[in-house]
């Protein structure tokens, strides 16, 4: 969109905002709503928290957990024994349900395993691509204003669908249960077969993934969602460890006309406003009825749901609001700018509304998909880029645990072929070594043309 800059005319309701686009012509981006997220400003908070945990280990993570989540820890690592009495004693429903979630997620992550692939360039001369999955890699599971042991599945299954041999788990310690990990996490891992659990939360955890202490050796990949501190920790550290994203607050987005119901709208918004008050929920409509009986609807189911003032604050932040367009073109282009995490398409003909999607973290089309059945159980993963950044990254997969390796296999008559070209390009960019390395082989008989 190209234009003057448009001031988009701002209502603010009960619940939520308007934001008003009609007739707009500038960028999306520079009009929609996004959670403050300065991972940035963080990286100082972190800095003395991971090289503490850098030099001293085990005793540096022990004072920062009482610190921070007051509880004094002997030791960081969980014992099995632990893992184990924690899923005889999980209640079977829960159990029914992860086994059925860990079910689906392997049947979608085992088919994204890539195979090696060789190719035959000249006689003689191969390319292979090799996948290889990291060797060691360490899952972090959020742990602040609820549970997930939806994410031990969603972190867990595609490494292991990936081969990787080496997995460790690390949760926030829980004051409730002695400073250990909240058992249903550790039942989750106990169903994964996941026997190396710690009990360590935020910066630090990145951290002790990062250097390795006295109980936890070092890791190749961190991945999984957290707070802004484990954000700023993962940018920190990047380089010693890869990562898989600088994951900020949870957002959805609807893209929905007139024949969308008003009541399951603003259940999905709600949703994932209950994750955390920074949570951004944003709906797309040309509908205003729609948007009116959203909003009626916001105001019925907040005051009912359990977590009405967590709900409360992250619809009324600057993150969320209702964004009225012209027709569904504007929406297709707005919801491409915003790249949503979670995009949900309750629109007429919502398939084909959904394959001119180009930016979001995971599409969900129609009334019978709601987001909350991707946290759990479509089989797709939950762990997905938030913040903008769908228009560039993917979310978690198999591949995020793999790398791929070429291996080049040339004879001598392969080389002899192609060898006054890649003499030539040597000198060309004044590389005379590269190409001596080539003439070496062939007692420098290599013509220079």
């Amino acid at each position: 969109m190209r234009g003057r800059r448009f001031r988009p005319l701002l209502t603010l309701g009960p619940v939520i905002s308007r934001i008003d686009l009609r007739g707009s012509v500038s960028d999306p981006r520079d009009l929609l709503p996004r959670a403050e997220f300065d991972v940035e400003a963080a990286l100082e908070t972190v800095r003395p928290i991971c090289e503490d945990v850098r030099h001293r280990g085990v005793a540096a993570l022990i004072e920062i957990t009482e610190r921070f989540d007051g509880v004094k820890l002997e030791s960081t690592r969980v014992s099995e024994e632990r893992i184990t009495a924690a899923l005889e004693t999980l209640d079977p429903k829960v159990r029914a349900a992860l086994e059925e979630s860990i079910r689906r997620a392997r049947l979608v992550h085992r088919e994204q395993r890539r195979t090696d692939h060789t190719t035959e360039v000249v006689p003689g001369g191969t390319v292979t691509e090799r996948w290889v999955p990291v060797d060691r890699v360490g899952l972090y599971v959020p742990g602040g204003l609820a549970v997930y042991p939806s994410s031990v599945v969603m972190n867990v299954v595609p490494a292991q669908e990936a081969g990787v041999p080496g997995i460790a788990v690390s949760s926030p310690p829980q004051k409730e249960f002695g400073g250990s990990v909240h058992p249903t996490i550790l039942a989750a891992c106990a169903l994964l077969g996941v026997t190396e659990v710690y009990a360590a939360g935020g910066a630090q955890a990145v951290a002790m993934f990062a250097y390795g202490t006295e109980e936890c050796r070092p890791v190749n990949l961190v991945t999984g969602p957290g707070n802004i501190y484990v954000a700023a920790a993962k940018r920190l550290l990047k380089g010693r460890i890869g990562i898989d994203a600088e994951a900020g607050p949870t957002e959805i987005a609807i893209l929905a006309d007139d024949s969308a119901s008003p009541r399951d709208v603003a259940a999905d918004l709600i949703s994932q406003a209950e994750h955390d008050p920074m949570a951004a929920s944003v709906l797309v409509t040309d509908s205003p009825a729609l948007a009116a009986a959203v909003e009626a609807e916001l105001e019925t189911q907040v005051a009912n749901t359990k977590h009405r003032e967590r709900v409360t604050t992250a619809l009324a932040g600057r993150q969320s609001g209702i964004v009225l367009v012209d027709d569904l073109e504007q929406g297709l282009e707005v919801v491409n700018a915003y790249a949503a995490e979670h995009l949900e398409i309750q629109t007429r003909d919502a398939r084909a509304v959904a394959a001119r999607i180009r930016n979001a973290g995971a599409v969900f089309i129609g009334p019978y998909a709601p987001v909350s059945l991707g946290d759990y159980a479509a089989g797709s993963n939950h762990v997905l880029p938030t913040g903008g950044c769908a228009c560039h990254s993917s979310g978690l997969s198999v591949q995020s645990f793999l790398r791929g390796i070429h291996v080049v296999d040339y004879s001598r008559e392969a080389l002899a072929d192609v060898a006054a070209h890649v003499v030539n390009l040597a000198e060309a960019e004044d590389l005379p070594g590269h190409g001596d390395a080539i003439r070496a082989r062939f007692d420098w008989t290599v013509p220079n043309s």
